[in-house]
């Protein structure tokens, strides 16, 4: 008997793991297009500090997202963000496919460059979606949103 339920256990597909969005870090990007000068986490707080104090020196902003998804071929990463630009607020959303990790979750970046990032202003919040297809599987806001 114990061994026809365990036969019968096995015979059931095994479901994919649920899609979830762990962690939304988002960093300014300077003029060279960097978020730290070297790879210590150390570095880059000290960098994000200097370019927060420092407007002028920012080019834009990159999200880091950590992820994780069933497979297909047709999953996207969007940032919506909030902002605001003298005293009027801003919206603005981007977009970038992503593959699915093969076993664990993945970082993938997303990045806000140039006019768009002019348009935004200050950053005041964002929110993070995952899409299948047009379909949202996973997705994580900010404290604010």
């Amino acid at each position: 008997m114990i061994r026809l339920c365990l036969l019968m256990l096995l015979a059931l597909p095994l479901r994919g793991a649920e899609a979830k969005i762990y962690k939304v870090l988002p960093t300014f990007i300077d003029k060279e297009g960097r978020h730290s000068l070297s790879p210590s986490l150390y570095e880059r707080d000290a960098y994000q500090a200097q370019l927060r104090k420092h407007p002028e020196q920012r080019a834009g902003l990159r999200f880091d997202v950590h992820w994780k998804a069933h497979a297909s071929p047709a999953l996207k990463l969007r940032i919506d963000i909030r902002g605001t630009k003298d005293n009027e607020p801003t919206n603005f959303s981007a977009e970038t496919p992503v593959k699915p990790p093969r076993l664990f979750g993945k970082w993938s970046a997303v990045m806000v460059r140039g006019d768009d990032y002019g348009r935004i202003g200050e950053l005041r919040s964002c929110q993070a979606t995952l899409l299948d297809r047009e379909q949202v599987i996973a997705d994580q806001k900010s404290f604010l949103w």
